[in-house]
């Protein structure tokens, strides 16, 4: 267990209730500018991939943006997007090899704390061109992060909504973003005092951060998990607690129906059963799971 994993397993509950908030998608609108301009350009320079940059973004925007996997750790997303790249025929008819990524993979399998400082003492370690790229890619993301995405301000009722739950419960962020740019985007719209703390890739998966920080702390339906993404709602029901969606493409409806009912039928326990099933029903029809080019 590292200090930041510490961080969560050490807090104890200051209220009734508990409240995980994702970041990107969720609180704030950078989805769209982080991945279309930060992560998939990064993609084609790094892994050489000119010749098919078409394909690639098609295949980054789906599994990153438009699909199921939305919001997943960005190795986890960059080994899917090499998947469906591999699959494509456009791409075979262009004679393209695609790098083997196996050794990235099997990192990947045998750890959960997908962050570029653990990545970059396994790359000491293992001595493999593969993960080498994999960290300058990574690395490379965060750099142009820092210069191309700011003064982004959160959705519309978010902070409406952190003052309402703040009063009942303790909050934290539940995010696969690096720490650093996280803290960044909170603290520069001054929202980061409604979080105990700001938990990113470096703590782990978001299902470990929601056990260490509130399982067995507060009741199961005192504990909400908010978000945008598949990742978030498993997360949420991997530790059997609740989950709230934030509909991609409908993010403010989502925070005015949360500010105006959730909060309030969260904190007065007609939150979970028929209202949560409504909304992970209504969730679950924004997100595809096949390619539209594989239709």
């Amino acid at each position: 267990m590292n200090p930041q994993q510490q961080q969560l397993t050490t807090l104890q509950p200051t209220k009734k209730f508990f409240v995980g908030i994702d970041s990107d998608g969720c609180a704030f609108d950078t989805m769209e500018i982080k991945h279309k301009e930060c992560f998939c350009p990064n993609v084609v320079h790094h892994w050489e991939l000119q010749t098919i940059s078409k394909y690639v973004r098609e295949a980054w925007e789906f599994v990153n943006l438009y699909s199921k996997t939305r919001g997943a750790n960005r190795f986890h997303t960059l080994i899917e997007s090499f998947r469906l790249l591999s699959e494509r025929q456009e791409v075979k008819a262009r004679d393209i090899v695609l790098p083997d990524i196996t050794p990235l993979i099997e990192w990947t399998r045998k750890e959960t704390q997908l962050g570029n400082p653990v990545l970059e003492a396994y790359a000491r370690e293992a001595n493999n061109p593969i993960i080498d790229q994999a960290l300058k890619w990574s690395v490379a993301v965060n750099q142009t992060v820092r210069e191309m995405v700011y003064g982004i301000a959160p959705f519309p009722l978010v902070r409406e909504c952190l003052e309402l739950l703040n009063e009942k419960a303790d909050a934290i962020v539940i995010s696969q973003t690096p720490v650093e740019a996280l803290e960044r985007e909170w603290k520069e719209n001054n929202i980061s005092k409604y979080v105990r703390v700001i938990a990113g890739q470096e703590y782990g998966t978001k299902t470990e951060h929601l056990a260490m920080a509130a399982k067995n702390k507060y009741p199961d339906n005192h504990i909400l998990m908010i978000g945008d993404a598949p990742g978030d709602m498993k997360a949420a029901k991997n530790n059997g607690v609740l989950f709230f969606p934030i509909n991609p493409g409908q993010e403010e409806l989502s925070w005015k129906s949360l500010h105006l009912e959730g909060l309030d039928k969260f904190f007065t326990g007609q939150y979970e059963g028929s209202y949560e099933k409504m909304l992970i029903e209504e969730f679950n029809s924004y997100l595809p799971e096949i390619p539209p080019w594989k239709k």
